[in-house]
């Protein structure tokens, strides 16, 4: 019987807000109500995005909440020798090449995918005269992504043509998330991922570098995605509140509440500890709700 190994990876761009607890709360509960282990890494691969003191600042928080992590916390930025070992490996087999296109030069090819615009495969036989390389992309030629989400159904996404071959590092130096993401995966043997639909568009190009790198493909769950009155993701670029520490069982029912695992009356002042009793106890994956997103207003 596989022992469940489960995670939660957050980027250190700033303290967690509603959507990422949201995020973590479900993560924790179905890791702990299956007697699994429960993981966390910092996902601080690239430095503009992260800010000093944040990690410190989540790691408190979820502390706060009572979300007890097992093991050592994982820092991405101290684990840039596994990635380029794969990425070694994808060189070697032919999987990747040299790309000199600007962001500018791929939106105006005009081709629009899942998530912007696709690359249109402009350096896939080599970069023109006097270009020089700004990233090294992996090919997604015949790559038919298919999977069964644990929530949101069946999903298929054609690489080539949704998103194009995409970048797994880049000339400053950095690591993709993505390569990140399945080597580090695969090394701390995770067998579950639960995190928001906001990342479902991002699970393939994970499957397919798993597949290229032969590394094992977890099961995946996405939860709806938790959004403003304007249907934007609660982030930092959307102004999203830091989530008060002050009163983390009032906000833990009312996560609870929203992952349709609302606490009975008789929990009322039960605090923290009592709400985690009882929610993993009677988590069930069937009362989730089975959405892409949904919407919050923010306290």
């Amino acid at each position: 019987m596989t022992i469940y190994r489960g995670r939660f990876a957050p980027t250190p761009s700033g303290p967690l807000h509603f959507g990422s607890i949201v995020a973590a709360v479900g993560s924790f509960l179905d890791a702990r109500s299956r007697g699994g282990t429960w993981l966390v890494r910092i996902d601080d691969l690239d430095p503009p995005r992260t800010l000093p003191g944040a990690a410190d600042t989540i790691l408190r928080c979820l502390d706060a909440f009572g979300m007890h992590w097992d093991g050592t916390v994982v820092y991405q930025s101290l684990r840039n020798d596994a990635y380029h070992a794969a990425l070694h490996q994808l060189r070697q087999s032919g999987r990747t090449y040299p790309c000199a296109c600007s962001r500018k030069e791929i939106s105006d090819a005009g081709l629009a995918g899942v998530e912007g615009a696709v690359y249109p495969g402009t350096c896939r036989k080599g970069l023109a005269a006097r270009r020089e390389a700004r990233a090294l992309r992996v090919r997604t030629d015949g790559a038919v992504i298919e999977f069964d989400d644990g929530l949101q159904g069946h999903v298929r996404q054609d690489l080539l043509a949704e998103i194009g071959d995409f970048v797994v590092y880049r000339a400053d130096h950095v690591f993709a998330y993505h390569l990140a993401c399945a080597v580090d995966d695969a090394e701390q043997g995770i067998t579950d991922i639960v995190r928001g639909a906001d990342l479902i568009a991002s699970t393939p190009r994970q499957i397919h570098l798993q597949k290229l790198l032969a590394l094992p493909t977890p099961t995946y769950l996405h939860l709806p995605a938790a959004v403003n009155g304007a249907g934007e993701k609660l982030s930092k670029q959307t102004r999203a509140h830091a989530v008060d520490l002050s009163h983390p069982a009032a906000t833990l029912d009312r996560v609870l509440r929203i992952l349709g695992h609302a606490p009975p009356a008789g929990l009322a002042g039960a605090g923290v500890a009592g709400l985690w009793q009882w929610a993993v106890k009677n988590w069930q994956r069937e009362r989730l709700p089975r959405a892409r997103t949904i919407a919050v207003t923010e306290s």
